[in-house]
Formats: structure tokens, sequence, C-alpha cells
């Protein structure tokens, strides 16, 4: 029988009596042949083979172990305000805000390198031993994170570590994701493959719900003081209990019957990096994954979930508990849109149901986040329209207000005035030219800001000495937060005035475009590329869309608006990849639903 009699699958499984069934010779399972005749195990193979998990085991498994990585990925997310106060206090209120969020995007920018080793180790070894490894990485990473000291107590060397542990998390993930996803379409029947995996996309969802609930419950059980001081240790201690559970489910699978069929069938050497990278055929592939699909989806999923989040913290001055249970109750309806769209990917295919995502944020981005602002804050709205704030001062003089190391002196009359305005979160314009009361100053020296009828005038602290320049500040800002307030800009918004309805129906329409377009989006990459390179294929693209181009999006976003001054000006990063994205998509991305994944020929 191994010499190949009834075929090599057949021979193959008759050779390894220890060998999981794959999914369509399971009798649970199936029970009758395509010509639709009753078929039973013993038809397929007589030699006895050891019970292979049922398709709900492999889904459940795979999503458990995936949500357990998202759960950890998301808590520095969500905890970034508190991070940046104990890790990145020495540098200014704004400037340690956009530290803390590039360092949540460092865990992005490596997660590319992730998706390179352990791609080539899931296409050369198998999928489920090289997702027990970056599962376990990630654990390890995250409960660390909870144990690391500040930059009260260790200097420098605090967010030397807590950059190396998100460098580990980031490195883990990069493989997580790939494995999950095609370990659970290579087990799906062709016609369901979309709904399947879109189990997987949900554990995004699941994941930040998780985290979400643990940092909900801990302040609520230690105090706001308390969980500021201390608690947030803890959602990233209680990953040790997490990291076991999905360890125990995870080793109860088997390998994927796609990788077995491929082992069976051939014994040829693989070079993932060479097949997929190194020829054309399959680095159009990659490369139209990458722009095609990628682009939009780290642009509208991180735009929608993180950068509204921001937004409405740092600009809206909405309490934290209120954004996080905003953020929860759309993260939770959104978990069951991410299994929709992948069952209308199965029915109407991939490529309209994530045009439609894309279409959607690119219409709704600009007014969403501006009716979240009137919904939001409606005292801040009313002050925007009504006394707009302006920086007048020689443009020479004006530099942006980002500093990644914390050495910029920013002594210049305009910078002070700036600095003050962009550390209240307030949006202001820019202009070199004021004329008002007979008046005309063409960049005036020193810079003053116009609050409505007001003028603030700013000071040049160049020569000054430190403790002079400290002060010279403090006036300015002193000057400038009374003005602000004379003409009703809040310092908080007033919980008594949010519209919860519209503010949750925003972020709803942005969870709809995102999840439209990270339904199918699984489905869709693994039926780009052959089974004997999809692990590394796959995960490039995908990790370099959500790593760079998504990861990066709260930090450049918020660059933007420092460096233009309009806290709207950041969302232009999310039109310009979401456009680039629908254009490729539209007239070069393929249709894939349904592809016979042992077929499939780049």
């Amino acid at each position: 029988m191994c010499a190949g009699e009834g075929g090599a699958i057949k021979a193959f499984l008759s050779c390894r009596p220890d060998a999981p069934l794959p999914y369509e010779a399971r009798e649970a399972d199936l029970g009758t042949t395509p010509g639709g005749g009753e078929t039973t195990v013993t038809d397929q193979i007589e030699t006895p083979v050891r019970e292979a998990p049922s398709l709900k085991t492999v889904v459940g498994a795979s999503a458990a172990g995936t949500a357990f990585e998202w759960y950890d990925f998301f808590i520095f997310g969500s905890l970034a305000g508190v991070i940046a106060q104990h890790f990145y206090a020495e540098v200014g209120a704004a400037t340690g805000y956009i530290l803390a969020l590039i360092t949540f995007g460092v865990g992005f920018v490596v997660r590319p390198l992730g998706a390179l080793v352990f791609g080539w180790f899931g296409d050369r070894t198998g999928r489920k031993t090289t997702f027990l490894v970056t599962i376990t990485l990630m654990g390890v990473a995250t409960v660390a994170i909870g144990f690391l000291p500040t930059f009260e107590q260790a200097g420098v060397i605090a967010p030397i570590l807590l950059i190396t542990m998100r460098v580990l998390q980031g490195f883990a993930l990069g493989g997580e994701y790939g494995g999950a996803a095609i370990y659970v379409a290579e087990h799906a029947p062709r016609e369901k493959r979309g709904f399947l995996t879109g189990w997987i996309q949900t554990t995004a969802a699941l994941g930040l719900i998780g985290a979400l609930g643990v940092i909900l419950i801990t302040r609520m059980v230690v105090g706001t003081e308390a969980f500021a001081e201390w608690g947030w240790r803890i959602p990233f201690l209680l990953s040790a209990f997490l990291l076991a559970i999905s360890l125990w489910i995870r080793l109860k699978l088997n390998e994927s019957p796609a990788y077995q069929r491929m082992e069976a069938e051939s014994h040829a050497p693989r070079a993932p990096y060479k097949e997929a990278f190194g020829t054309w055929k399959n680095l159009k592939v990659v490369l139209l994954a990458l722009v095609g699909i990628m682009f939009a989806q780290g642009a509208v999923w991180y735009c929608g979930y993180f950068y509204s989040r921001f937004f409405m913290e740092r600009f809206l001055k909405i309490d934290t508990a209120t954004v996080d249970a905003l953020i929860l109750g759309i993260t939770v309806v959104s978990a069951f849109l991410y299994v929709f769209f992948g069952w209308l990917s199965d029915k109407v295919g991939r490529k309209p149901v994530m045009l439609g995502g894309m279409i959607l944020m690119l219409l709704a981005v600009f007014p969403g986040f501006h009716l979240m602002t009137q919904a939001g804050n409606p005292a801040l709205a009313a002050a925007q329209a009504q006394s707009p704030v302006t920086v007048v001062a020689d443009p020479a003089t004006c530099s942006v207000q980002f500093d990644p190391v914390g050495r910029a002196a920013f002594t210049t009359s305009c910078d002070i005035a700036k600095q003050v305005l962009t550390n209240a979160g307030v949006s202001y314009a820019n202009t070199d030219y004021w004329g008002a009361n007979g008046a005309t100053l063409m960049n005036p020296d020193p810079a003053f800001v116009v609050i409505g009828d007001q003028i603030i005038h700013s000071v040049e602290g160049a020569g000054m000495t430190p403790d002079e320049l400290t002060e010279a500040r403090a006036r300015v800002a002193a000057d400038i937060s009374s003005a602000l307030t004379a003409h009703g800009y809040p310092a908080a918004a007033d919980p008594t005035q949010i519209d919860m309805v519209t503010v949750f129906a925003v972020l709803l329409v942005f969870i709809v475009a995102a999840t439209a377009l990270y339904g199918p989006q699984a489905a869709a990459l693994v039926e780009l590329f052959p089974t004997r390179i999809r692990y590394t294929a796959m995960s490039l693209p995908y990790n370099i869309g959500t790593g760079w181009v998504g990861g990066l999006l709260p930090a450049a976003s918020f660059a933007l608006v420092a460096w233009k001054g309009d806290i709207y000006f950041g969302l232009w990063y999310t039109v310009v990849f979401t456009l680039i994205a629908a254009v490729v998509a539209f007239f070069f991305l393929p249709e894939t639903k349904g592809r016979d994944l042992d077929s499939i020929e780049t």
C-alpha cells in the first residue's frame, strides 16, 4: 500500500498510522462523498489512525491562542497615557505621549522581521510548532513589562528595557497571525473559508475586549490613583496565567491537512524566501497583497480602534474611563462583524466586501472626527468655532513641536507659544501676517497668539538661563491658559454634556469599515499563495501593513498634528494609504473566493 496504490495521499496516510486525517476525510464532519453516496473513514483508509481534533476544536484553539496574543499587544496601547507618565516623564507631556506611542509602534516595526523568521520555519517545519513558539515568546515579554522599573527608579534604562520587551512582542506577533489564519484556512472547506477564518479575525476584538475589561476591573478594584501608581502592572502580570491556558489548548492540535499533503506528495527541498521574493510571479502577488489590501487594513483598522481613542483622550479631553467604555462597547459589537463579513465574502466575494470597507472609511473619516468633537466635547467645538487660535510669527523662527530625544531647546518666541498650545492639545493655525486695529504686522518678533479678540504675547527665550526660560514659559502658559478659559475652551470634557450615542455611532461607522476590510482578509491572503510558500508570502505583507502602516499610525498622525497645529490634520495619513489601496485593489486585485488551496500556482 505504501508504494502508491490508492493515490499518494492515501499511501502516505497508510504508512503513517499516527497521522491525523485531513478535514475532508473525517467521517464525523462529512459522511458523504462528493457524489452524494455515504462514506466512512474505512472507505478512505484501512489502517487505524489517531483521532484528529474536530473543526470546531481547530478554530477554537487557534482563535483562543491568537486572542491571548492580541490581549498582550493591546494592553500597551490601552495604557499609553499611564506608560508615558512612568517611562517618559522627563521630556514634557506632549513629547512623552508621542514617545509612548512610538514605543507602542516599535512592536509593530519589528513584526515583518518576525514574519520572515517564523514564516520560514512555518513553511519548512510546519504550522503547529511555529505558533507554539510565538505564543510563548509573546507571553514571556508581556509578563516582563509588569516587572519593569520606572524612569524614576532606574533612569534611562527603564525606557530601554520597555522598548526591548516591545521588540520581543512584535517579533512574536509577526509569526502568530499567519500561522493561525493559515492553520484554520487549510482545515476549512472552501465554501466556508471566509466564515471560519473570520473567527481568527475576531480574535483582535476579543483580545482588545480582554485588555480593556481587565484594565477597567483593575482600576475599579484598586482605585484610580493606585492604578496610575502601580495597578497598571496587574494586566501585564495576568498574562502568565493566560499563557499557560493557551499553551495547553494549542498542544492538543495536529499539523494542518494541506501541509501534510504537501509533505506527502513532495520531498523536494523548499526555499520559501527564494520562491516568495526571488521570482517576479510570486513577488508581484506579495506586493499586490501589501498595497492592495494591507495598506488599507493598517490605516483603517488602527485609525478606528486606536487613533480615535487617543484623539478622544488627548484633544477632546474625555476622561479615560469613558473612553475605555466607548472603545469596549464598539469592540464587543465588532466581534460579531468580523465573522459576518467573512461569511458575506463567502457569498459575494472577498474583493467587493473589502473595497466597501475602504470606501466607507474614505467617506466617513473627516466628517466623523468633526462630529465626534461636536458630540464628545461640545464646549470645545463651540470655542474652536467662535474663538479660533492663531499663532502669528516669523516662519523662520518656528520649529516642528516634536522632540523624540528630549533635546530640543524650543527657545524662540514662536516655539514657546506653539509648545504651550501643543501641550494643551489645542488646535491652532499659523500665519506670518496680522492686521488689526489699523496695524499691520509681518513676521512679528516676538511671536504672539490670538485667541478670539485677545492677543497674548510670547517671549524670546534665546540667551536666557534654564531657570529664566522655565519661568518665561510658565508665564506664557498661564497667560494662554487664562485666555483659553475666558473664551470657553474647557480644561476637560463635561461628562454630562457628552452625547454618548452620537460618539458611539461615529465609532461604529469606523469599526464597520475596519471589519468589512479585516473580516475577509485572512481568507483572501491565504488564497493568494500556494501551500509551499504560504506562511512566508502572506505573513510579510500582513505584518508590514499592520506593523508599519498601522502600528506607526498613532505616532505619525500625532506628529502631523504637532507639525501643522490642526487636530484633524493627522487624518490625512489614513486617507492617503486607504486611497492608494482602494485604487490598486479595484484595478488589480483578483477575486479569490473558493480557490482550491492545493492547486494555487502564482
